[in-house]
């Protein structure tokens, strides 16, 4: 059986260690709340989203997990402000969404034109060592 797991940019860019498929990982892993990645994955895909990699605190009661890295798909999107919206934040743009097939992930990405790397969808399967 295969895992769905988000993990973000930032975290990866702070300090998360490359991977690429093949690779055995030890991960903490929070359940995904797919209202936080609809916007950036669309409804149908952050349904999917079983996991989210975490290694900044929360979390800290839960074991890590040994998975084996599948697939590696980077997530970009474009961010803007919303309409309707009162604060000047800027949201990821529903349908504007871009995945790209990756060799390896370590927090950075190629730009590309109008879009915002925002994370990666990783498909892992529990290693056999793995709970």
């Amino acid at each position: 059986m295969t895992l769905t797991i988000w993990v973000d940019d930032w975290q990866m860019q702070c300090c998360g260690e490359r991977f690429a498929p093949g690779d055995v990982v030890s991960w903490t892993l929070l359940e995904a709340d797919p209202e936080e990645y609809t916007g950036v994955v669309g409804g149908e895909r952050a349904a999917g989203i079983d996991f989210r990699e975490e290694h900044h605190g929360q979390g800290e009661e839960t074991a890590p997990t040994s998975v084996e890295v599948v697939s590696i798909d980077e997530v970009h999107c474009r961010y803007e402000v919303l309409p309707g919206f009162t604060d000047q934040v800027n949201c990821p743009v529903p349908g504007t969404t871009v995945l790209v097939p990756v060799e390896a992930a370590d927090g950075w990405a190629k730009a590309r034109p109008k879009l915002r790397f925002a994370g990666y969808l990783v498909t892992a399967r529990r290693a056999a060592d793995g709970v």
